[in-house]
């Protein structure tokens, strides 16, 4: 009888240390702040524009540039410069894509 008592509770100690054992705590959700919804608005359509110059081997390294400017400051909140940046990306491809327009140069006969 005694070694059941002991076996029982060795089995009931050990169960309790495995409810012992913590969590690890988990780190708080950092949340990135929001932009305006011309802001998202604007960078939506900048990635549309780099994604079909890119496509048309028609992308600027200034269009790129911006785009990449616009989002990281669309990861700070910043909305004017999402504003800024995204306009000026859709202006660079707008302008690649028209570059494919032009003649190509000649030289000699």
């Amino acid at each position: 009888m005694s070694k059941v008592l002991l076996a029982l509770a060795s089995a009931v100690l050990l169960g309790l240390s495995g409810c012992a054992t913590q969590q690890p705590s988990q780190p708080a959700a950092t949340a990135t702040p929001a932009i305006s919804a011309e802001a998202q608005a604007a960078l939506a359509a900048a990635q549309a524009d780099v994604k079909t110059a890119k496509a048309k081997n028609a992308l600027w390294t200034t269009a790129e540039s911006a785009l990449k400017a616009a989002e990281d400051a669309a990861g700070k909140g910043d909305s004017a410069t999402v504003l800024k940046q995204a306009k000026l990306a859709s202006d660079q491809v707008k302008k690649g894509l028209a570059q494919l327009n032009y003649p190509m140069l000649k030289i000699g006969d």
